[in-house]
């Protein structure tokens, strides 16, 4: 089983053939995701701001370009939290604020594990070994499918908590209190055969969301949900999932985790100002210029940018009549 808290680049290629790619894909857009930070300008054009993330530049000599958070360079770490608003939370605060979720639809506490303070005013919890039990009225199967975002995710600590955000310690698959990992350890409590254990994942999954603005962050909870589905499957059944139901994995989570500014809905910088040329009388033009009107009015719904898309799994899309009806994600919004 893989317990490094990086996942690198290089065995994604080696050991999983084209996931690498897929994980990279925008869907919106149908190209790769976008760096959408400028920390790793000094490595080439390839690396700015508005270039695509390709398998090239993130593989063989360049395999440890990305890297969790917590192995970042101190210096580095500070840049991004001023810059970029990149926010540092501990595992535990994950925890509880997900707890918070739990008790509500649980109707009760501690159902996956109970928050203990140390003597130092830190936080740990302790797992309960028991097998999770439903409220009246509701199964196992409605807690998989319970629809969850995590908004502006960065490496997603609440949905899968692969290490602790602090110290960097690897987490053993029993001991994590991501939404993801709340799902699939149901599932792996209630389902005993690889098919119906596989189609209930793909349904914690497809039921799972998260955006991210900065493309390695973006890339990096992208492969922690994949890996934790590996890693789930694995201790299950002792032995990996097939590379075929690897990459239909990964192919939801490039939808359902996906590259956005999320105070306007749409891809990073992708608003503009369009310009217009109309020629007057003797090689004389006139130029006007036209702003985006949703960023001059703070009106979300009249960017001109490129509106991100997801899917509804739960709807059949009319054109291809296949699972997963494509919608634009402000289109969800009550507002």
């Amino acid at each position: 089983m893989h317990i490094q808290v990086d996942i690198l680049e290089n065995e994604i290629i080696e050991k999983y053939p084209d996931v690498l790619d897929v994980l990279l894909r925008d869907q919106t857009t149908q190209r790769n995701i976008l760096w959408a930070t400028n920390n790793y300008n000094d490595l080439g054009q390839s690396y700015n701001y508005k270039s695509e993330i390709s398998p090239a530049s993130i593989t063989g000599h360049n395999g440890n370009v990305i890297m969790p958070r917590v192995q970042k360079d101190k210096i580095l770490q500070q840049s991004r939290a001023r810059n970029m608003a990149e926010v540092f939370t501990p595992s535990w605060i994950c925890n509880a604020q997900n707890n918070l979720i739990d008790n509500s639809w649980f109707e009760k506490q501690n159902v996956f594990n109970k928050e203990i303070e140390l003597d130092d005013g830190s936080w740990v919890w302790d797992v309960n070994p028991r097998k999770v039990t439903f409220p009246k009225n509701k199964t196992w199967k409605d807690y998989v499918r319970n629809k969850r975002l995590e908004m502006a995710c960065g490496e997603a600590p609440y949905i899968t908590s692969r290490y602790d955000t602090t110290t960097g310690a690897f987490i053993p698959v029993n001991e994590r209190i991501g939404i993801l990992d709340r799902k699939l350890r149901v599932i792996n409590e209630n389902v005993n055969t690889s098919g119906e254990w596989l189609k209930a994942a793909q349904t914690a999954f497809m039921s799972t969301y998260a955006y991210e603005w900065q493309g390695d962050s973006l890339l990096l909870a992208r492969e922690a949900m994949l890996f934790t589905f590996i890693e789930n499957y694995t201790l299950k059944f002792g032995k990996e999932p097939l590379l075929k139901s690897i990459k239909y994995i990964a192919y939801i989570i490039s939808w359902n985790v996906w590259q956005m500014d999320g105070i306007k809905g749409v891809i990073p910088d992708s608003c503009k100002t369009i310009h217009t040329s109309n020629e007057l009388f003797f090689d004389i033009e006139e130029v006007k210029s036209f702003p985006c009107s949703g960023c001059e009015k703070d009106n979300i719904r009249k960017h001109n940018g490129i509106y991100c898309l997801v899917k509804d799994w739960s709807k059949k899309d009319k054109a291809t009549g296949r699972k997963g009806k494509k919608i634009r994600f402000i289109d969800l919004l009550n507002n």
